[in-house]
C-alpha cells in the first residue's frame, strides 16, 4: 500500500496495485497548507491494519472512487479526515450529509485546516495553480 495524498492511495488488490480516490471528500493538494498532515493522518490509519474499499464508481482516469474502512476498527477513513479538519466535504458530488455535519463540527471547533481564516479549497487552489 502507498499513500500518495491524503485522499489518494495505491492499494494491493489481487496482486496488483490499484489507485483509489476517496469519495465525498477533498484533501488539501500538495503544496497547500495541511497537505502533509492529511497524508500523514491517512498513512497512520491505513497502515494500522487491514482495510476494505467500498467502490462507488470509476473516475475518468480509471481510478476506483470509494470509501476506505479500517476493518478491525470500523473507522471510515473518509469521515475521519473530515472530522480531523483535514478534508472538505464534496457537497456537489454527494448528498451524504454526515460529511457536512462532520465538517461543520470541525469548523466550529477550529480543528485542522479550520484553524486558519478562509482556507482555500483544493479545487480553487488547483485552478489558481493552473493559471485559470
Amino acid at each position: 500500500m502507498e499513500v500518495i495524498e491524503g485522499d489518494l492511495l495505491k492499494i494491493l488488490n489481487k496482486g496488483k496495485l490499484v489507485k483509489v480516490r476517496l469519495s465525498d471528500i477533498d484533501c488539501p493538494e500538495k503544496g497547500q497548507a495541511y497537505s502533509k498532515e492529511a497524508r500523514q493522518f491517512t498513512a497512520m490509519l491505513v497502515f494500522s491494519g487491514p482495510v476494505t474499499v467500498h467502490v462507488k464508481e470509476l473516475d475518468a482516469k480509471g481510478r476506483a472512487v470509494g470509501e476506505v474502512v479500517m476493518m478491525d476498527k470500523g473507522l471510515n477513513l473518509n469521515q475521519e479526515l473530515v472530522k480531523a479538519g483535514l478534508a472538505w466535504w464534496q457537497w456537489k458530488k454527494t448528498d451524504d450529509t454526515r460529511y457536512g455535519d462532520l465538517e461543520d463540527t470541525a469548523r466550529n471547533m477550529k480543528i485542522g485546516l479550520w484553524k486558519t481564516e478562509n482556507p482555500i479549497p483544493p479545487w480553487e487552489f488547483q485552478l489558481k495553480k493552473d493559471g485559470r
